[in-house]
């Protein structure tokens, strides 16, 4: 329960490791012209061959109604061969009750998702991921290329400031995995919004004041490289970049996946962050198309955009989200229906604290445990109660 944020980091990290693999792979086939697309072709025949020498998914097993299977993958890779295994049997009974529970989803609509009772978390989530592309991350990794030209970076030297930057996001995502449960989701939020916005006005003001219009070929003969700095400015610029993506790799970036999950019962929680994914990718394809005509168009002013948005999600989180760590579901629950609270949204989201060090007290010590298993494992009968005061 309260490494719940840390489970979720890891994933990110594999992620952004990979994109650094896929940009570094990507920057040396560019010096080698012609054998450039054979690298990428075998990198992803490797990929794929490594994915037939694993074990089937022990989940899938089970859903496919393969329980022997299930049961004899989970003992090879978690106790050594022992179907016995006090950690199998555990693994082996969490499978069966989320199958159950997936079942139990199936019937579930999402028009659920947009009921009084669900509404505000409904909301929060999708504005969760609209919010962490509009911090504009995605484009300064996409772009970022045109940024470092504008600083007057060429060829390789443009691509090694590049690669450095994914360095950046992977490394500065370490401290999540770390911290994050104990930080809690609204403090890494808010704190990673004021930062990012500094560093984007920062940029917007470096290449206003400094920055020369190079006509509308643009540096280099790149279009969007539409604004050219030179000296201490240029390193500023780098600077500020650099820092934008070390702002966002152990804030934005990994609560942005964690936070959503937290916020939904079972039932209705893989639609859930179904929807909210959607609105991550939808912002993610259309931000593609906006920023290189943005540059070319209205030129640093685009990081004023990003700048105010991300003010913009400082105020909505303060005032809307609430804190989530180290919180059971039961209590998130009790936050959204709180009677004394706001209608539709219940506990203010800035009344609400990080239960981070008495949950892993809990854990540690055994104190109250029993109640969370038995609540984490909830009857059928509970669920037809939740699910019948859903529908309300």
């Amino acid at each position: 329960m309260y490494k719940t944020g840390n489970i979720y980091v890891i994933t990110a990290i594999s992620i952004i490791g990979g994109a650094l693999f896929g940009f570094d792979i990507s920057s040396i086939s560019a010096i080698i012209a012609t054998q450039s697309y054979r690298c990428y072709f075998n990198q992803q025949g490797l990929d794929d061959a490594q994915q037939c020498l694993g074990p089937q998914s022990p989940r899938w097993l089970a859903g496919k109604d393969r329980w022997e299977e299930c049961e004899a993958v989970l003992a090879l890779t978690h106790g050594k061969g022992d179907k016995n295994s006090p950690f199998v049997r555990r693994e082996f009974e969490d499978i069966r009750e989320w199958v159950r529970l997936e079942k139990e989803a199936a019937s579930v609509s999402y028009l659920e998702l947009f009921k009084p009772r669900m509404i505000n978390r409904t909301h929060i989530a999708l504005f969760t991921q609209i919010w962490s592309q509009l911090t504009g991350m995605n484009v300064m990794m996409y772009y970022i290329t045109y940024v470092f030209a504008m600083a007057g970076l060429t060829s390789n030297a443009n691509l090694l400031a590049s690669s450095i930057q994914y360095v950046i996001n992977v490394v500065m995502t370490v401290p999540a995995l770390l911290f994050m449960d104990r930080w809690g989701r609204r403090p890494t939020l808010l704190v990673g919004a004021a930062l990012m916005a500094t560093w984007l006005f920062a940029n917007a003001g470096i290449l206003g004041s400094y920055g020369t219009y190079p006509g509308p070929a643009g540096v280099g003969g790149i279009p969007e490289a539409s604004t050219e700095v030179r000296g201490a400015a240029s390193k500023a610029v780098i600077a500020c970049s650099y820092l934008f993506v070390a702002s966002y790799a152990p804030t934005w970036g990994p609560v942005s996946w964690t936070y959503p999950p937290e916020l939904f019962p079972n039932r209705v929680r893989g639609k859930a962050v179904a929807l909210a994914t959607s609105g991550n990718w939808a912002f993610n394809f259309a931000l593609g198309y906006f920023v290189p005509p943005a540059f070319v168009n209205i030129r640093w002013q685009v990081y004023i955009i990003f700048g105010v948005f991300c003010v913009a999600m400082f105020i909505h989180v303060y005032f809307v989200f609430p804190e989530t760590a180290g919180k059971r579901l039961e209590e998130v629950t009790e936050i959204f229906e709180d009677p004394n609270g706001l209608p539709y949204i219940g506990t203010p989201a800035w009344k609400t604290k990080n239960t981070w060090g008495a949950a892993r007290a809990m854990e540690k010590t055994g104190h109250g445990l029993e109640k969370t298993i038995s609540n984490d494992h909830e009857s059928p009968e509970r669920h037809e109660t939740t699910a019948a005061k859903d529908m309300v």
